[in-house]
């Protein structure tokens, strides 16, 4: 019989005088600690301790970190181990938190960022479910909808990467879902109880992205009225969720990499440093991987932030999948606008099932949305749809999709600029479902410049 979890924690570090560091620091912070120099000692004190928290140093003499580790989590899954790296080494260190590592520490750190995490583990233990409730749990995660494989399998990951401190990298096509998935993340933390901070990085000009993140103080730059409390501080005993992190820009990247590997912020204007205790959640439309390549994301930062890669699949993968969410939907809507539905009609079940809905699911709520409001029930009828989804549908599967109407260029003859300027982005706009940092990618701009050029002309219109 094995004994139960101890509140003991084991420290595997061969190098004395970093053991001696951190044992004393922890024993200041009224921790009990058992030292150990090899990952043979290690291992066996671990049988005898059970210990639920492990500091793990990556490089031991005689065996390597990765499997003690893998020894540790065999015997006791529930364990939080936390890996001791030097910079050269955070390779392996990202592929050990995929393995199962709680989270990992780059040499050289402070004391603070040694009991932050320790007290992080202690918090991700105390809200751990115990295996057989963990078993028992249902399937489907909310708020999601839904219960195809593709989906089955991100709550799965969702779950399991939730109880870390590792970062999770969310990627998928526009509308899929991937800040459901971030907020699936924090609600499933030992970060619940605090703050999510959501902040699209391509929807923010680039002047003002760093005092969106980091904040400024009064008077650091004209129009700073007051001082201003940026999305990482807001964000301080949570979770900072960072849409579109592709678009941010280079220079910004690299006071993203400090914060990340300090825990500290600088808000414009300010000279010293404040610590900040906050998980980094991000997500993107594009392949991350490829925008390295092209010089666009740096490659510390990227390794850094792509931990637990989750992938939301897009809504045509999801099989029944988008009847279920059409369903749940619709119900939802009708009772908001006083209309009376109560499902789909078998038709349109069938309709739904075979669209690409290139949209995705923010597509089927403007399609729900518009037929609810427009019409009664009981059913979703085919003629109710938008008629632009049935041609969409009708239309062979080898036979490109229509393009928008371009003015050909003695249509541009006697517009001023401003008028072509914004022919040219609507017409790209319209090619690209709506898609901003799409559309910005094909015009070489950057999303935020569309993004302020759109609210420009809506209040222009609104004017009127």
């Amino acid at each position: 019989m094995q004994p139960p979890p101890s509140d003991t924690i084991l420290l595997i570090e061969d190098t004395p005088s970093l053991q001696m560091i951190y044992k004393a620091a922890l024993k200041r912070a009224d921790y009990t600690v058992e030292t150990c120099g090899t990952g043979g000692e290690g291992l066996a004190a671990f049988r005898r301790l059970r210990s639920s928290v492990v500091l793990l140093d990556l490089m031991l003499p005689d065996r390597a970190g990765l499997d003690v580790m893998h020894e540790i989590l065999a015997s006791a899954p529930q364990t939080c181990v936390i890996v001791i790296t030097a910079n050269g080494s955070i390779n392996k260190a990202v592929e050990m938190m995929r393995a199962g590592v709680h989270e990992f520490l780059v040499k050289p750190f402070d004391d603070q960022r040694l009991l932050a995490a320790i007290e992080n583990a202690r918090r991700a233990l105390h809200h751990r479910p115990k295996p057989n409730e963990f078993e028992a749990s249902i399937q489907v995660l909310p708020p999601f909808i839904g219960h195809s494989a593709p989906m089955l399998a991100v709550y799965d990951k969702i779950r399991s990467v939730a109880r870390s401190m590792a970062t999770v990298f969310i990627t998928g096509d526009s509308g899929t879902g991937k800040e459901l998935c971030a907020d699936a993340v924090h609600q499933g933390s030992a970060r619940a109880g605090g703050p999510f901070v959501a902040l699209n990085c391509g929807a923010i000009p680039v002047d003002l992205l760093e005092s969106e993140v980091f904040g400024h103080l009064r008077g650091s730059f004209t129009g700073a009225i007051s001082d201003k409390l940026g999305a990482a501080a807001a964000a301080d005993g949570g979770t900072l969720f960072l849409d579109e992190i592709c678009e941010m820009d280079l220079n910004l990247q690299t006071k993203l990499l400090r914060f990340l590997q300090t825990s500290t912020i600088t808000p414009v204007g300010a000279t010293k440093p404040r610590k900040v205790n906050v998980r980094i959640v991000c997500a993107t439309n594009r392949n991350p991987l490829e925008e390295v390549r092209q010089g666009r994301f740096r490659e510390d930062l990227y390794y850094r932030l792509h931990v637990v890669p989750i992938h939301m699949p897009p809504l045509r993968d999801r099989g029944d999948d988008v009847n279920e969410i059409a369903e749940t939907l619709v119900v939802q809507m009708a009772r908001e606008e006083g209309r009376d539905f109560a499902g789909l009609s078998p038709r349109v079940r069938e309709l739904f099932r075979e669209l690409p809905w290139p949209g995705n699911v923010r597509q089927l709520i403007n399609v729900l949305r518009n037929v609810v409001v427009l019409n009664d029930g009981p059913l979703v009828m085919p003629t109710m749809l938008p008629p632009d989804l049935l041609v969409e549908r009708m239309r062979p599967a080898d036979t490109k999709p229509a393009e928008p109407h371009r003015p050909a260029l003695g249509d541009l003859a006697g517009r001023t600029l401003a008028q072509i300027e914004r022919i040219v982005i609507e017409d790209t706009l319209a090619r690209h479902n709506g898609s901003v940092p799409k559309a910005a990618r094909e015009l070489d701009v950057s999303a935020s410049t569309l993004y302020r050029k759109l609210d420009a002309w809506s209040k222009a219109e609104a004017a009127q």
